[in-house]
């Protein structure tokens, strides 16, 4: 079984769909960089929003200020999430953690 064949319109509008995902993922790294929002808001905006559900947590991590890929993958594997993980795939062990360890921040 093959992938389907797409118009011209279906490979726009899926174009636009990613395209818009991006953004938005973008925006929250820049919001949370900012200080704008915390990490518990973004995991609660992740379980309503499908592009915030596919950022991978190593990317999220390192949107915080002063943690780079070393320390992001150091607290990935201090909670035990693996570094392909996605938000919608963390388990309330791991958020609860990552909830944690960011609330003195």
């Amino acid at each position: 079984m093959g992938l389907p064949e797409l118009t011209s319109e279906d490979r726009a509008a899926a174009a636009g769909a990613a395209l818009a995902a991006r953004r938005r993922r973008a925006e929250i790294k820049e919001q949370l960089a900012g200080g704008e929002v915390t990490i518990a808001q973004v995991l609660a905006l992740a379980d309503t929003d499908k592009s915030l559900a596919k950022m991978r947590v190593v990317d999220l991590l390192e949107a915080i200020p002063r943690i780079g890929p070393v320390r992001a993958q150091a607290i990935m594997e201090q909670l035990e999430i693996a570094s392909s993980r996605r938000l919608r795939g963390l388990g309330e062990r791991q958020r609860r953690g990552l909830v944690e360890l960011f609330e003195g921040m």
